[in-house]
């Protein structure tokens, strides 16, 4: 198990180098002068050489690019000279929205699709499984942001039980910064649900069929003990997998929402660096989001191995 923990710690340290490197030089590729995007075009030419300065835009690229991993390999993001702050202190501040929004979107999908596959995959061909896998077609269909628009003008206008945007912070009590977010999280889960129920539905399809799902029938175990016991453990598998991809997806994917609710999260933070040519601000916040992805792929690689006993073993 720590030899298969250690090749996959490898394999996430390699990405995060070849991700670093891909930003960088694609960021870097981008037509126009940064410094006379953020000055603008009446700036003097004096002004433009000292922000080139400031930037570091004078040093050669490989000097910038290596001295900008080494600052983060301390936890040194560079500063922002948008906000006129350290990168690490805006996503600290962006982190605590986007953060518990994706936590909670994750669980109200999962809450969702788990029992609407079992219950879809229990009855193939019946009425039940016609039903709840049309809901889930129009679910995957639907655009998050015009499902957002829609829970907006019923929750928040017409029956006034949530806010419609904005943002009160975790200073003002936990119940307002969650109430704040249950619009948005909806809004992000359901969509992510109708794509996990149908794997749901599919995988525990291909188990249904397992021999020892017979014999486990044949003994007379109830319906329910032989669903939730023996065909889901086994049917996680594909589940997990997208499991881990929609987390990944809801932490950096949420520029769309967060815009329309006017959330001070991550993804707004990054369409706001790239509308005012941000760079170090866009190159920080994309390195965090793909380690978070790392990460979370391997917490899902650990949960195989819990889930799967012959998983361990091969390790």
């Amino acid at each position: 198990m720590i030899a298969f923990l250690s090749k996959r710690l490898g394999i996430g340290l390699v990405t995060l180098l070849v991700a670093s490197a891909v930003v960088f030089f694609v960021l870097e590729i981008l037509p126009g002068d940064p410094a006379l995007l953020m000055l603008g075009m009446n700036a003097t030419p004096e002004a433009l050489a000292s922000m080139r300065e400031q930037m570091g835009l004078n040093d050669p690229v490989l000097v910038r690019y290596f001295s900008w991993i080494g600052g983060m390999l301390v936890g040194d993001f560079g500063r922002s000279f948008t906000y006129s702050s350290p990168v690490i202190d805006l996503i600290a501040e962006r982190v605590v929205v986007s953060l518990p929004l994706a936590i909670i979107s994750l669980i109200l999908s999962t809450a969702i699709a788990i029992p609407v596959g079992i219950f879809a995959a229990a009855r193939r061909g019946r009425m039940g499984d016609t039903v709840s896998m049309g809901v889930a077609q129009v679910g995957v269909a639907i655009p998050n942001f015009w499902f957002a628009l829609l829970l907006v003008y019923v929750f928040a206008v017409w029956l006034r039980l949530l806010p419609s945007g904005g943002f009160p912070g975790w200073g003002a009590g936990v119940w307002p910064g969650l109430k704040a977010l249950i619009l948005p999280a909806i809004a992000l889960a359901l969509p992510q649900a109708a794509i996990l129920a149908r794997v749901t539905r599919s995988a525990m399809l291909e188990v249904l069929g397992e021999d020892y799902i017979r014999t486990a029938r044949a003994k007379g175990m109830p319906r329910r003990y032989v669903l939730w016991r023996h065909a889901l453990r086994n049917a996680m598998i594909p589940v997990l997998t997208i499991m881990g991809l929609q987390f990944a997806f809801l932490l950096a994917g949420t520029i769309i929402i967060e815009n329309v609710f006017y959330l001070p999260g991550l993804g707004r933070l990054v369409f706001q660096a790239i509308t005012q040519r941000d760079l170090i601000v866009v190159e920080g916040v994309i390195m965090l989001l793909v380690a978070s992805v790392v990460v979370v792929n391997l917490v899902v690689d650990i949960l195989y191995a819990v889930v799967d006993p012959r998983l361990r073993v091969s390790a």
